[in-house]
């Protein structure tokens, strides 16, 4: 951390003979320093022979290829096992980021390179991680060849047995970075120590290529301005990534320009220049480890370094905090310990940065002892394991928590920690979602080795209560049958935990509640922040975890901003009032009976972690860990917003789409008011900025303020802004202030949801003592608020035919331009004022209905609307000429009626839920199967369920291993055309086995319920199940677990890509040749995809987590994309994660997919591919899931792999008996094969054995078009619903008319006009035949080039003969696009 151009005054010319004074003196320094270097030689092991060789090695620095050799040498001064050498990363100009990492027991090297994150090798349990950075400003030499050195020197200590070096490496991993900054290094010139000013900038070297300062370049807690662009560092970038990677426990970062050890904070909120102490919360910790290595050091440890420019500098002990030295925004000492586990000091090495050669073995000496003592402090402090209890696995990232330090870490991938603390004794906490906390008190840590402290987790039970059973628990409360607006003597209890809660505190409160209150709590989260906390939300319910039709919705979110704490505190109050007084207080009992309330007290719980109590004013903490603030983040009318959508923001966008809220408020600080929409307008200035609903909102942000005495005066902060008047507290917020991409008006305009933001106070971050005072003063106007939800109409939209619910029916209020949509199940709330209005329901696909409705002050009023299909009378009348095509239900077949409830109710919120809880779920997921496993499991499962399952061979891979199909059905090997039929697909990619395990676990889930789950094996008795587990099992068997980036597998066994196969397959066999396409490939094809009865493919791969959609070819219009699109989508939003649409992947942090779901070719375009084919000659929709970001993850990953799968997997057997099932038949009753379905005039299917078909389809209307040979064409619309299939019989009539003419005219006229032609020709062949010999001449020079000319009438009538019904599903430009591709190579 060595001072910055500014930062120190430049050294003058005149100053050249005082540093030659003092290097003749260092050189000549007293008998101490000879002491202290005897001392050094005697602690260490007499050296191998090699030694008088490492005398050279001390004469020169080591620049760009002969670094990368160093490094090879000292891990080859150590044994096989110790030592691995891999890059992190390029430079700007592309020079290797070279890492060695040296721990015992490593194993050989990867075979696929030393780049990636796989290269580093395997994490070991417990062994804490502890690197080294050097020549960070490429000037700052000394630590580049120093790091080399220690290499060097721990290696072959370990080899000669060195005890104290092999104890150190036997329990430490060590990973030693020389260079960040290769490209400086090589601009500097060695002999300049740094301290003048002149040449160009950047000329030193300090800097990287792009002229950026990379200890300048990090996210920083007290940052002013915006957040550093990583693109202009990849340097940066690559050691963020790595980090995150690790659990880093300890860390140097070495440096030049002084002899110091310098630790955080590096800067502080005022930013002063120098002299202000920013101290962490664990100042002494950090005080211990700086000393640790300033006393082992000769000039260090005195304090004065008397570097030339700053001879009266002196450092207490040697060591300084770095904002008091003077303030570094962006350092990377301070990102280490704020955004990771690790604790990192920096530690200034010569006073001259870049020193002549000849004083490295010097420099090497004075640091040797302080490097190998850093090292060993790692070890201090508490270390251990955080287990589950039942399994005894491993927990990763559970929180460790000390009481009185305000500092948490992480357990590692093994459920691994160690926590740096000095002697002492302490209560530690460990706490992980989904499990109670468990704290350890008195802790006795001592001087020296860490004290060992394992904690095991018991796993929270969610209580699941079904709708047909009752249960009785000890926690049910008797609920008072009181009306609502009773007046009572009873007062409420009110809240007692008032003190600001840290993530770990609130996490204890939440999971408390969610306990103590079962019957009406439920705790969830909506994903994840930067830093991977979790973003809680609090269900507060009757009927928990279920959407109860007609009740509406309601959300309260507080802390958008970390340091704006009143709404997180105030939240976590509303919920303890709310569940101590369910059953007891009327208020509070019909306010959970009849609203479903979910409080979500943190949006940004990272920034709150930065935040400080007592701050007024100041932004420490507002923004998140990527220092974007979140409540100008989100899409906005009139603005375009640049800054990449936050893992925060898209948390929060996707809970708005996937709940049907109706009222909301965003809880603030820094004023007193209640700001509605719209936020900001099109000039950007502050002016009045009105929505449709202008009036509902006055009134909504009244029934607040009214409540706060102190906010409803109108001037809030008196000693603030004295000129500040709110009237009434309420004000509009763009004539307030502009606030482009604000939450409040992207849930006006995107959703149903009303919301307003309410700023709770003046101070943001107020004293704990405080507290009580808030809650007094708001806990009137949260529950009025709350009130507010159940003004204006409500009501259900049904379906006139059946009654049901008609979803994302269309409200409008005329004169209001602002329609709301309806729910799943029909419902729908509008907020109003009183008044009279005149309201539409419309739907697609059926007659709009139109009411006058009065509102009045009180409740809202409920108004129903019946909806009739705009097509029924056509569709149930037999007209003259057309055949009859009906919708029908079949009423006959009770168990159809059964099954038809079954898939309405696993359709439902919660439904596969439900299913999955009553199932038998003891699978063996603890391993991957290899190819003859996998073969002895399917032939295991056909031997164990016999009567539902059958084994089919495919075909033969290149290897000559079987492919194999399972077929899961009541009659498997039996053709049953009524039923649908799913392809599930996995190991197209032998580097992907997820998919292939995923589907095991399905074939025995399946069959381990089979007539013990009723739900499931009526899914089984209707379906026809084919699991094809592994396409390539050549590649597979070369693949190697762990290698989550290695593409070692994913081709098959000749270096092909399957999945770029299938055009060639398709185009040869149009060309009716054979030598087409891979074994693999032509198995599936000829075997599944051509035989046209499948109504839906599943393919999983893996590299991600998102699901794609055809088509994978480019520039391809996707015809039913609306389908497609909502079949990827429901495999989406049924996984725990998907959905948020940030994978999250390695390199790919930033990547974000709306939805989860993204078309084929916007993601990883080429031709060729399964799902491309499928569509286009199979007619059967095909989807992508990939399944986990590392292709082949830990086995210990497949349970979890599998849990977030199972409700997607399932969700695909529910969906294949939607959309259309339909029959054809002619007025005899025969049914018609073979006919052609023509779907909203693109997509085509056509009709199995006995005149059946089937096709998926999105909710809504569609138009069918039935043709076959003989009949006339038939029309019809039919209405698809998103929880039922609908049925369609299609009856033909005979075609007895040619060219739409009776046939007996079509008959006559034909023939008397062929008796025309005929005379006609005759008189024209006699008249030729007289001229003929005068032209024969002509005739023979013609007859030259006959064979030319024949050849292209029969290429002209070739390309004439073109069939109504020749290209269904057919792309027409497959083949230009081959040929472009062809020419392109």
């Amino acid at each position: 951390m060595a001072s910055g151009w500014d930062a120190r005054p430049p050294w003058r010319p005149g100053r050249l003979p005082l540093l030659l004074c003092m290097l003749l003196l260092l050189r000549l320094r007293s008998p101490a320093r000879a002491a202290h270097i005897k001392k050094a030689e005697a602690t260490t092991t007499t050296t191998s022979s090699g030694a008088e060789a490492d005398e050279g090695r001390f004469d020169r620095y080591y620049h760009e290829e002969e670094l990368g050799s160093a490094l090879r040498e000292a891990a080859a001064a150590g044994p096989p096992g110790l030592a691995r050498l891999f890059s992190i990363g390029r430079s700007v100009e592309g020079r290797p980021l070279w890492v060695l990492r040296l721990t015992a027991g490593l194993g050989p090297p990867p075979p696929d390179g030393d780049e990636g994150p796989d290269a580093a090798g395997p994490l070991l349990p417990g062994r804490p991680q502890v690197k080294l950075v050097g020549n960070m400003h490429g000037d700052e030499t000394v630590s580049r060849q120093v790091l080399v050195y220690l290499a060097r020197e721990l290696a072959a200590g370990y080899r000669r047995g060195d005890p104290r070096l092999v104890r150190l490496l036997n329990t430490t991993d060590v990973y030693v970075l020389p260079s960040l900054n290769p490209d400086g290094f090589e601009r500097a010139r060695e002999g300049d120590c740094g301290l003048g000013d002149g040449g160009p900038p950047g000329a030193s070297g300090r800097d990287n290529s792009r002229g950026r300062d990379l200890n300048r370049s990090f996210p920083d807690q007290f940052s002013t301005g915006e957040p550093p662009a990583l693109d202009d560092v990849p340097e940066v970038r690559a050691l963020i990534d790595w980090i995150r990677r690790n659990k880093f426990v300890l860390s140097g970062n070495l440096h030049g320009g002084s002899v110091v050890a310098s630790y955080p904070f590096d800067d502080s909120p005022e930013h002063e220049a120098t002299g202000v102490y920013s101290k962490t919360s664990d100042d002494e910790v950090f005080k211990y480890l700086a000393k640790a290595y300033a006393s082992n050091h000769p000039i260090m440890k005195t304090g004065t370094p008397h570097c030339p420019g700053d001879e009266d500098e002196t450092f207490k002990d040697g060591i300084t905090n770095g904002a008091h030295w003077y303030d570094v925004e962006g350092g990377m000492q301070d990102y280490n310990y704020v955004w990771a586990n690790c604790f990192e000091i920096t530690l200034e090495l010569s006073c001259c940065k870049y020193p002549p050669a000849s004083q490295l073995r010097q420099e090497w000496e004075n640091n040797r002892e302080s490097l190998i003592t850093l090292i060993e402090k790692v070890h201090i402090g508490v270390k251990g394991f955080v287990k589950d209890l039942v399994t005894g696995s491993g927990l990763e990232n559970a929180t460790i928590s000390v009481a009185g330090i305000n500092h948490n870490i992480t357990t590692g991938r093994f459920g691994d920690f160690h926590r740096l603390l000095l002697p002492g004794t302490y209560n530690i906490t460990a706490a992980l979602t989904g499990y109670m906390p468990l704290t350890v008190n008195n802790i006795i840590v001592k001087e020296g080795p860490a004290a060992k402290v394992n904690f095991s987790l018991r796993p929270t039970v969610t209580s699941v209560i079904s709708d047909t059973t009752d249960v009785v628990t000890a926690s049910t409360v008797a609920i008072l049958n009181i009306p609502p607006g009773t007046q009572s003597s009873h007062q409420p209890i009110q809240p007692k935990d008032f003190h600001h809660h840290h993530f770990p505190d609130m996490e204890i409160f939440l999971r408390r509640f969610a306990n103590e209150y079962p019957n009406i709590t439920r705790l969830y989260s909506l994903g994840k922040s930067v830093e991977s906390r979790e973003l809680y939300v609090m269900e507060i319910s009757d009927n928990p975890g279920v959407h109860e039709p007609g009740e509406p919705e309601f959300k309260y979110i507080g802390n958008m901003h970390g340091n704006e704490v009143v709404g997180r505190e105030l939240l976590l109050n509303l919920i303890e009032y709310l569940c101590k007084n369910f059953g007891t207080d009327p208020e509070v009992t019909d306010l959970v009976q009849s609203t479903r309330i979910h409080l979500m007290p943190s949006m940004n719980p990272d920034g709150y972690e930065k935040a400080q109590e007592g701050d007024s004013v100041s932004v420490i903490g507002r923004n998140n860990s990527n220092n974007f603030d979140l409540n100008r983040n989100f899409p906005d009318q009139f603005v375009q917003i640049t800054d990449p959508t936050q893992p925060e923001t898209i948390a929060v966008m996707s809970w708005m789409k996937a709940y049907p809220f109706v009222l909301s408020a965003n809880l603030h600080g820094g004023s007193l008011v209640v700001n509605y929409p719209f936020d900001d307008d099109e000039q950007g200035v502050a002016t009045y900025s009105k929505s449709p609903d202008d009036a509902v909102f006055q009134q909504i942000a009244l029934s607040y303020s009214k409540e706060n005495s102190q906010m409803f005066q109108g001037r809030p902060c008196k000693n603030m802004y004295p000129n500040e008047y709110f009237p009434h507290g309420i004000t509009n917020g763009a004539s307030w202030y502009n606030v482009p991409g604000g939450m409040q008006d992207w849930n006006y305009l995107q959703t149903n949801c009303f919301e307003v933001t309410i700023e709770l106070g003046c101070v943001k971050y107020p004293f704990e003592k405080d507290l009580p005072k808030f809650w007094e003063q708001n806990r009137r106007s949260l529950i009025q608020f709350m009130k507010q939800v159940h003004q204006g109409v409500k009501g259900f939209v049904l379906d006139a035919t059946d009654g049901r619910g008609i979803l994302n029916a269309t409200i409008s209020v005329a004169e209001i331009n602002h329609p709301v949509t309806t729910y799943k199940t029909g419902d729908y709330w509008r907020l109003l004022v009183p008044g009279t209005y005149k309201i539409t329901a419309s739907a697609r696909g059926y007659n709009p209905v139109t009411k006058n409705v009065t509102v009045k002050g009180e409740g809202a009023i409920q108004v129903n609307f019946t909806l009739v299909r705009s097509s029924a009378d056509s569709n149930n009348e037999s007209k003259k000429g057309k055949g009859d095509s009906t919708n029908t239900e079949d009423a006959s077949d009770p168990t159809t009626k059964v099954f038809e409830t079954l898939i309405k109710d696993l359709s439902a919120e919660n439904g596969l839920e439900a299913l999955i809880l009553r199932s038998s779920s003891n699978l063996a997921l603890y391993r991957y199967h290899s190819y003859k496993d996998l073969s002895e499991f399917l032939r295991g499962l056909v031997m164990n369920y016999p009567h539902i399952t059958n084994l089919t061979n495919l075909g033969q891979s290149a290897e000559y291993r079987h492919i194999w199909s399972l077929e899961i059905s009541n009659k498997p090997n039996v053709s049953e055309p009524e039923e649908p039929k799913i392809r599930f697909v996995a190991g197209i990619h032998g580097n992907a086995p997820v998919g292939t395990e995923l589907l095991l676990a399905l074939a025995e889930f399946l069959c381990l319920n089979y007539k013990r789950n009723p739900a499931l094996t009526q899914l089984v008795d209707r379906t026809r199940i084919v699991i094809v587990p592994s396409l390539n099992p050549d590649g597979r068997e070369r693949a190697q677990e762990k290698d989550c980036t290695s593409k070692i597998g994913r081709t098959n066994a000749r270096g092909k890509d399957l999945d770029t196969d299938f055009t060639s397959y398709g185009y040869k066999v149009q060309m009716n040749t054979d030598n087409a396409s891979q074994p693999e490939t032509k198995a599936i094809i000829e075997n599944l995809i051509q035989r046209q009865d499948f109504s839906l493919s599943v393919a999983l791969d893996g590299g991600s987590v998102l699901v794609t959609y055809p088509y994978d070819k480019p520039v391809q219009t996707v015809e039913n994309k609306e389908t497609l699109k909502h079949l990827a989508s429901l495999y989406a939003s049924n996984h725990p994660s998907m959905h948020l649409g940030q994978p999250g992947c390695p390199n790919k942090s930033d990547e974000n997919i709306p939805g989860g779901v993204m078309r084929g070719a916007e993601w990883h375009s080429h031709l060729g591919s399964m799902k491309d084919y499928s569509v286009t000659y199979g007619h059967c929709p095909e989807i992508t899931v990939y399944t986990s970001c590392c292709y082949f993850p830990s086995a210990t990953q497949l349970p979890s792999l599998w849990a977030e799968n199972r409700k997607s997997l399932l969700s695909m057997l529910v969906e294949v008996h939607k959309g259309v099932h339909g029959f054809v038949k002619d007025k005899t009753g025969k049914p018609i094969s073979k006919a052609v379905i023509v779907l909203n005039e693109g997509i085509k299917v056509h009709t199995k054995e006995g005149g059946y078909f089937h096709v998926l389809l999105a909710p809504g209307v569609h138009n069918i078009n039935a043709i076959a040979d003989g009949y006339q064409q038939q029309h019809s619309q039919v209405f698809v619903h998103h929880d039922a299939a609908s049925s369609v019989v299609i009856v033909f009539d005979t075609d007895n008319r040619i060219f739409g003419l009776p046939r007996e005219l079509v008959v006559t006229v034909s023939g008397a006009t062929m008796s025309a032609l005929i005379l006609t020709a005759g008189i024209i062949w006699c008249i030729c035949s007289i001229k003929s010999n005068r032209h024969k001449d002509g005739f023979h020079r013609l007859r030259q080039h006959h064979d030319e000319y024949e050849d292209e009438i029969r290429m002209m009538s070739t390309g004439s003969k073109k069939s109504l019904l020749s290209h269904e599903f057919q792309d027409e430009t497959d083949t230009e696009e081959e040929t472009l591709y062809s020419s392109k190579h």
